[in-house]
């Protein structure tokens, strides 16, 4: 049995997703690392060089890397658009990782015309898949609301890395414009909103009715959670800059989330028949479900600063909700679907076609994604609890919990990379 040329340029890619999950891994372990052998390094205040390496392993290092990643899986498999690895992709991931390094180290050290010109490489790899994916999208088999928000978060991400550039390299050259501490929120929250949260959103429009299974949804609503999300976010990037008002577009962002929510709803509410070989539950989708609890927690977080008063304690159970709790567990759970995905149609790419023994469904080890899904159920609140009261040993324990759960994650990824040629 031979792959017809239609079929064949439908496959994800077989090295490349797994070379920038892999040091997503290691960046996550190493973060994790940090704090549980320095568990006084967040200290009373979040802004301080060392604290900002440690965030970006996280941001740019699990986050970005994961959802670049990600990317081309999803693309041929979810949204019906050829994505196959090209040399240039490949020296965009070698250019990512290598400004991630320098950016890291340049954050650790406080050498800001470091981060700068480190920033240069990372913007150039974001770049090079995100003008791939825009020009992707217009051939893509989905709808309008979908592309939009893919569209919009490459945008945002780009317009992000430029920020944070100009930043690093006014802090570097000591010209800078604005205030360091806002316009480090402004590029947090455009990063993160933009970017983190846009890709989530529009992802798990065609990802959640896969992995359910359930019907996907369709229509115009679908692009008024990208229209919010975006007007919002830009909104709150400029108020913070310019220390205006942010509650406004807060609330935009709200409504976002909630017309997020009520399509996730009707998804939920329109399944299909499991299919006879998932068996037992499905760990990593528990996982994406408690991310959107915590979706739900930062975003009362943040109308409280907003609308309440604002406090460190409130800012450190904001941050760690809403960029730990929500979207880098978000990744941990739709890694741990796309995995089994990926390596199934890598093994029928090498069988020429041939279905493989066993079903992408069979390949996840469900002990593996349990301990996942509670060691990230206990470390979430434990972190926050420990950044709020300032609790170095709380820090510790859950920072060895999410660095156990980095290392269970990346042996797990192996164990499924090989179980796609075992026999059934």
């Amino acid at each position: 049995m031979s792959i017809s040329p239609g079929r064949a340029a439908l496959l994800p890619d077989a090295t490349l997703p797994l070379v920038y999950f892999a040091g997503a891994h290691v960046a996550l372990a190493l973060a994790a690392g940090l704090l549980l052998v320095d568990p006084d390094l967040p200290g009373a205040f979040h802004y301080h060089p060392r604290m900002i390496a440690v965030v970006h392993l996280v941001t740019l290092g699990w986050i970005s890397a994961s959802i670049l990643g990600a990317f081309y899986i999803v693309a041929p498999l979810a949204f019906g658009m050829p994505f196959a690895a090209r040399r240039a992709d490949a020296l965009a991931c070698v250019s990512f990782w290598s400004g991630t390094v320098g950016m890291v180290l340049g954050f650790w050290w406080a050498a800001y015309a470091v981060v700068g010109v480190a920033s240069l490489a990372v913007l150039a790899a974001v770049a090079i898949v995100a003008v791939r994916a825009i020009r992707g999208l217009r051939a893509a088999r989905m709808p309008f609301g979908v592309s939009l928000h893919i569209a919009l978060a490459f945008a945002n991400v780009l317009l992000a890395g430029s920020a944070g550039l100009l930043m690093a390299l006014g802090r570097g050259w000591g010209v800078a414009t604005w205030s360091p501490l806002a316009a480090a929120a402004a590029h947090a929250h455009l990063a993160v909103l933009g970017w983190g949260v846009m890709m989530v959103v529009g992802v798990s429009y065609r990802l959640v009715p896969m992995f359910l299974p359930a019907a996907m949804p369709t229509g115009r609503a679908l692009a008024w959670s990208a229209v919010l999300l975006e007007i919002g976010t830009l909104g709150i990037a400029w108020a913070l800059l310019t220390a205006q008002t942010v509650a406004p577009w807060a609330l935009v962002v709200v409504a976002a989330f909630v017309a997020f929510l009520r399509q996730v709803r009707g998804i939920l509410g329109d399944r299909r028949p499991r299919p006879k070989d998932l068996h037992g539950r499905d760990w990593s989708t528990w996982q994406t479900h408690a991310a959107m609890l915590y979706l739900v927690i930062a975003v009362a977080l943040g109308l409280w600063i907003v609308l309440a008063a604002s406090s460190p304690a409130l800012v450190w159970a904001y941050g760690v909700t809403g960029i730990l709790g929500f979207v880098a567990q978000m990744v941990v759970g739709i890694q741990g679907r796309l995995l089994p995905m990926h390596a199934w149609y890598r093994e029928l790419a090498r069988l020429e076609g041939t279905p493989p023994a066993r079903s992408a469904h069979r390949l996840a080890d469900g002990r593996a994604t349990l301990t996942i899904f509670l060691t990230w159920a206990v470390a979430v609140p434990l972190l926050t609890g420990g950044l709020i009261g300032q609790s170095p040993a709380t820090i510790a324990t859950a920072a060895g919990l999410l660095l156990a759960s980095s290392v269970v994650q990346a042996w797990h990824m192996a164990r499924i990379a090989r179980g796609a040629r075992s026999p059934a």
